[in-house]
C-alpha cells in the first residue's frame, strides 16, 4: 500500500502547522534514535522552532557538544570527507545524468 505525494506548502492554519511541526519533529527523533542504535554511530540532532526559544536537542545539549567537539578536532580533511554542497551535488548529479543520457 503506497502513500499519496505530500504537497509541500506553507500550513496557514496556527494549529495545525504546530500539530504538523509535532508529528514531524517525533519523527525525526525516532529516525535519529533509530540510527544511532542500528548502525551503531553517534547522531545528534538540534531542532529549531519559532515558538521556543532554546533549541530542542537529541539526546542531550551535553552529548550534542560533545559530538560537536570532537568533530572540530578532526582535521579539516577528514571533517570535510563525505561532504558535498548544494551546488557541487547538483553539478555531480548533471554530469551523471548527461553520461546516462548519451548512453
Amino acid at each position: 500500500m503506497t502513500r499519496k505525494k505530500v504537497k509541500l506548502s506553507y500550513i496557514t492554519k496556527n494549529s495545525a502547522r504546530k500539530a504538523t511541526f509535532k508529528k514531524r519533529k517525533k519523527g525525526l527523533l525516532k529516525k535519529a534514535s533509530e540510527l544511532s542504535a542500528l548502525c551503531g554511530t553517534e547522531a545528534s540532532v538540534i531542532i529549531y522552532s519559532l515558538s521556543n526559544t532554546q533549541p530542542e536537542v537529541w539526546p542531550s545539549p551535553a552529548g550534542a557538544q560533545q559530538m560537536l567537539s570532537e568533530f572540530k578536532k578532526m582535521p579539516k580533511m577528514d571533517q570535510s570527507m563525505g561532504m558535498m554542497s548544494q551546488e557541487s551535488f547538483l553539478r555531480e548529479r548533471i554530469t551523471k545524468d548527461n553520461i546516462q543520457l548519451k548512453r
